[in-house]
């Protein structure tokens, strides 16, 4: 299993080029083709698509001229999407489901004029069907995927998490296994909280440090992003959403943290 289609939302956001470097390195990475997706779209009123279009001139350019510095196999699609109902997130996941991955920003609160909803990426591992990997609004990311840190908690959302980033994994320098409590009361460690997991992943040809947390004064949330500060991390892989008491799917409290703080790209899948 390996990456073979790479998707990469382009937009005229600050991040875009960033995004774009993160999308080209796995591209490079896995001889993987990229396709740089820029969506026009229309509001209720019929505006003067004028600067829309010479905007996308200018973000095409861009994309045109690192992915032929970096000499990998692209393609340029621009959707200029009229129909009133259809939205963003449509779009993307109607192209996303032709690819291996999804590479998207994370939504920028104090961003003006923006086309993108503030809660695309959530939305987009939801209506996928592809690990979109969420690249932050801010900062430079030279490295993806050398030193991966996994938010484990048996359960079904970190697995398919897991399981939908073993193209990365493979290729990583280094996998860690992160298992948070937030209750000192829990007899195990993290060894064999992490063992089946990490035996799993060994017979990918994936070797795993596993390793439990005890939170008792930060969020999850936090001690996450701190980890990956401290040691070095340059993704973290984790699940997003979850059935509730009620029955219902909802994005989690640690999921929701991270796409409001990251520091460091983060794939997240359904």
């Amino acid at each position: 299993m390996a990456l073979a289609d790479i998707l990469v939302h382009m937009d005229s956001s600050g991040g875009c080029s960033a995004r774009l470097d993160v999308a080209i390195i796995l591209a490079a990475r896995f001889r993987a083709r990229l396709i740089g997706l820029y969506v026009i779209t229309h509001q209720y009123y019929q505006p003067n698509n004028d600067q829309a279009e010479t905007a996308a001139i200018a973000v095409r350019q861009m994309f045109d001229k690192k992915v032929a510095q970096a000499g990998i196999e692209a393609e340029w699609q621009c959707v200029d999407w009229s129909v009133i109902g259809v939205g963003l997130t449509e779009i993307i996941s109607h192209h996303a489901h032709y690819t291996d991955l999804v590479i998207v920003g994370q939504s920028n609160p104090t961003a003006k004029d923006s086309d993108v909803p503030s809660d695309l990426p959530e939305r987009l591992v939801l209506s996928a069907g592809r690990p979109v990997l969420i690249v932050p609004y801010a900062g430079l990311f030279p490295a993806v995927g050398e030193r991966v840190l996994v938010a484990w908690k048996a359960g079904r959302e970190a697995t398919r998490a897991v399981n939908d980033a073993l193209p990365l994994l493979r290729q990583a320098r280094r996998v860690d296994i992160l298992a948070i409590n937030s209750s000192e009361t829990y007899d195990d460690d993290g060894a064999s909280l992490c063992a089946n997991i990490r035996e799993h992943l060994g017979r990918h040809g994936i070797s795993a440090n596993g390793e439990r947390m005890i939170v008792t004064n930060a969020s999850v949330g936090d001690a996450l992003l701190n980890r990956a500060c401290d040691e070095g991390f340059d993704l973290l892989v984790m699940g997003a959403y979850a059935h509730t008491p009620q029955g219902k799917m909802a994005l989690g409290s640690v999921a929701r943290h991270l796409l409001e703080q990251m520091t460091v790209p983060v794939l997240m899948s359904h």
